[in-house]
């Protein structure tokens, strides 16, 4: 067996024993929806430069054009703006409506350290 034929097996072996590990946070909106708007306004430009947003990245999705068909929901989606939170295409948590910046954060940290393994650094 030549080496390089060798290295690609002990690759491919070890990438199979990675764990997949692809979470998101999706934002179901709506046109209209002033929660919607005032959470894009005040959070959305920041939410990526988070440790949240770097755990869990944003992916914006209109009701009006349906919910992604990769995507596994536990429920209906009624309240706009919705956050669903994903791991491996499957809903695993949710927060309905924005309560405000304060709530929306705690919220959100409790939601993924109770149902991810994510730990928020203290620096």
């Amino acid at each position: 067996m030549s080496l390089r034929v060798f290295l690609l097996s002990l690759a491919t072996w070890a990438a199979t024993l990675l764990p997949l590990h692809a979470t998101e946070l999706i934002m179901v909106e709506r046109q209209g929806c002033s929660y919607c708007v005032e959470w894009k306004a005040k959070l959305g430009p920041i939410y990526p430069n988070t440790p949240e947003g770097a755990f869990a990245p944003l992916r914006m999705v209109d009701l009006s054009d349906g919910l992604p068909q990769d995507i596994s929901f536990a429920r209906k989606v009624v309240y706009t703006p919705t956050f669903v939170l994903v791991e491996n295409n499957t809903e695993i948590g949710r927060i309905e409506g924005y309560p405000g910046e304060d709530f929306f954060w705690g919220l959100l940290d409790m939601m993924l350290k109770a149902k991810t393994d994510y730990m928020k650094s203290s620096s």
